[in-house]
This record gives structure tokens, sequence and C-alpha cells, in this order.
């Protein structure tokens, strides 16, 4: 994987819930004070992410779809607090680990998506037995988000972009800050979100991706759901989906 920005990245062994053995990349980016670490979990490698305040190692962790202990086995090597959950959507891979692992923490304040993803929720069960995931809980979260609002972490505020299309209630989280953002499925290095799923709407993804996340900056580095991360600059140029005509 190519960044435009140094990383340290490790090369990790960890047993999962299975006991399969799962080799994963981890890559660590040291961007001032916010920081974070994207973790790929569950059998469809979905970009988990950890975030977190260097000074007050404050943490948040952005869709936990699965694999809880990898997530967590890095919480603890980090010595990091995680504090919140922050939701994109509501698909199985990104959201079915929530319920187990707020209730593992001790009650941990779930934020987002916004509420037009609530029929994904309440499916989840299902979804989790469909794919052949681990049995996924319906959760309720504690902040629901809409476009425009902003979450807050140690010293930090991100924004949030309401961006529907790959599902009604997909959010954005954007860092001005250190000029990234996480971005599940709307977007990939190449490609876009699929919206042949119930609710879907490509007019409206397209939308999203041209109205709210082109206006962030074409140097802006976005995390997807999966794959590599790349710039909004080099999707516009090069993303046959999206390129600017």
């Amino acid at each position: 994987m190519r960044c435009a920005l140094p990383l340290i990245a490790k090369s990790c062994v960890h047993e999962n819930s299975h006991t399969r053995r799962v080799r994963c990349c981890v890559f660590n980016y040291h961007l001032g004070m916010l920081q974070y670490q994207t973790i790929p979990v569950t059998p469809f490698q979905q970009n988990c992410s950890l975030i977190w305040d260097d000074q007050t190692r404050q943490a948040a962790v952005v869709d936990p779809g699965g694999d809880l202990d990898l997530i967590l086995g890095a919480v603890k090597t980090l010595g990091l607090q995680l504090e919140q959950i922050w939701i994109t959507h509501a698909h199985v891979d990104h959201a079915s680990g929530t319920a187990d692992l707020a209730e593992q923490l001790g009650g941990l304040p779930i934020i987002g998506p916004h509420p037009a993803d609530q029929f994904w929720i309440d499916g989840l069960p299902a979804a989790a037995a469909a794919y052949g995931f681990p049995p996924a809980r319906v959760f309720k979260p504690t902040r629901w988000l809409a476009d425009g609002d902003t979450v807050t972490l140690g010293a930090h505020t991100l924004q949030v972009r309401h961006c529907p299309g790959h599902t009604p209630g997909h959010v954005v989280f954007y860092s001005p800050e250190i000029k990234r953002a996480f971005v599940g499925d709307v977007l990939f290095a190449g490609s876009i979100g699929r919206t042949d799923f119930p609710q879907g709407n490509h007019d409206d993804l397209i939308a999203s991706i041209t109205q709210r996340l082109w206006p962030m900056g074409n140097d802006t580095v976005f995390i997807p759901g999966h794959g590599p991360e790349s710039t909004f600059g080099r999707e516009r140029q090069s993303n046959p989906y999206v390129r600017d005509v």
C-alpha cells in the first residue's frame, strides 16, 4: 500500500474468537496530536479505525464490525482509553460488533449513524446469520447524527456529513485539523459504494460524493471502509465513477 504520509506498519498474527489465525496489517499514522490506526476486521476485511488524542489517550473506534479481540488488543497495546463508538452506517460488516463492544466496556456510548439506518440496525441479527458472521445484536444509538453535527474526542472536533446513497443513513467523519475523512462505504480508491441494497440510491451517492466530500479539499486523505486510502483529488482525476469531466 502506498501512502502520502509516513506511517508505521506492523504485520501481526492474532487468534480470533473462532481460534482461526488471522494475519492483519495495521497502519498507525502520526499526525500531531490526533492519531489513528486502521485494523481490517471480519471476513469482509472492513477497515475499522481507532482514533485518539495523543496527549490524553482518549479514543473512539469507528465501525467495530467484528473481531473485537483484534480491536481491544490494539487498544491495550496503544495504551488507549476507549470512550466512544462511532458508526458510519449499519451494514453487518461495519456494525455487528457494536452492541457487544459497548456492553463489554460498561455501556460505551454509541454515536451514529443517521436515523435513516434504523432498519439496518434492526436487521443485524438476520444479516449476520445470512453472511455467516457471529451472532449480532440490535443496538440503540446513544446519539443519532445529522448533517452538520460534530463529534468531540479530547481536544479535537470532527465534522459530520450525512452522505446517503450506499445506505440512507450513512455518515462521514471529517477532521479538518489533519485533513482526514473516515468515509465508510461511500467512496473507495478507484470505485464507489454499492447502491443495490434496500434503500440504496445511486443519484444520492454521487451527490454525496461531489457535493459533500469534494469540498473537503483535493488534499484530504480518506479512509474507506475497504481497501487502501486515497485522496479526493486523486479520485477526481482517475476514479471512473466520479472523476471530473
